[in-house]
């Protein structure tokens, strides 16, 4: 099949395993390796009923272009997620919440934001097409699973995005260091997109320009900006926990 791809690494091919063993094709382990983490390993694809195939390390780094496999790799189909923001939406019982990145092109930076959406209950996450890394082995492999469990969704044109969520009621906040708004005063519950850019670039000009409110994170060290895999997790976390009061 010619959309068959590779994923490597413990995390995320045991996540697969796990989440979507019908999509694993094949499982590929360094014969050298002979410890408990590769047995358990065996023993979860074999109750998966997935062939396992023992090679050589040099044939995983072809496989896997050199990458920190770990002696381990996975032939898999794609798991079907929803492919459009409308399908997301239109399936939600509790308001929204989504993570749109404008600028990640570093894989691990995408592969953590994945991560933190996943912990974080998000519904979508949602990037540009031409500004963006997309979903790679390595993504898969930061992202310990999470690329499998929430949606990523690329769009043609994000500030059009934008606006079409607010349509939808959806309220559309960025973050910038230069802002006025504080997190800890910002308003973060009910249906909520937070947009973060690159680190150092940040948002583009159109795409803050759609945005309803423009918030900062508090800054009490020497260093001037955070990855932003971390600048997601505090602005998720914070949505999550004015969530949770507003529910109580």
């Amino acid at each position: 099949m010619t959309d068959l791809r590779i994923i490597h690494g413990f995390h995320a091919v045991t996540s697969r395993l796990r989440s979507a063993p019908d999509a694993v094709r094949e499982l590929y382990i360094d014969a050298a390796r002979n410890d408990r983490r590769s047995a358990d390993l065996l023993k979860l694809a074999a109750s998966r009923n997935v062939r396992v195939i023992t090679v050589d390390v040099q044939r995983l780094n072809g496989m896997t272009g050199h990458a920190r496999h770990q002696g381990v790799a996975a032939s898999v189909a794609p798991v079907k997620l929803a492919a459009h923001i409308d399908d997301v939406l239109d399936a939600l019982t509790e308001p929204a919440l989504l993570l749109i990145l404008d600028g990640v092109t570093d894989p691990h930076n995408l592969g953590a934001c994945l991560r933190v959406a996943d912990a974080m209950g998000v519904h979508a996450v949602i990037a540009p097409k031409d500004r963006a890394v997309g979903l790679n082995a390595t993504v898969s492999k930061v992202a310990s699973g999470a690329a499998e469990s929430v949606p990523y969704i690329p769009v043609t044109n994000l500030a059009r995005t934008l606006r079409d969520l607010k349509a939808r009621d959806i309220w559309i906040t960025g973050t910038d260091e230069n802002a006025l708004v504080d997190l800890n005063a910002a308003r973060l519950d009910g249906a909520r997109a937070l947009v973060l850019g690159a680190e150092g670039e940040g948002m583009r000009r159109l795409t803050r320009e759609n945005c309803d409110e423009l918030i900062r994170i508090p800054m009490h060290g020497s260093v001037e900006s955070l990855n932003v895999s971390v600048s997601a997790g505090i602005c998720l976390f914070e949505a999550r926990r004015q969530r949770g009061l507003a529910a109580g």
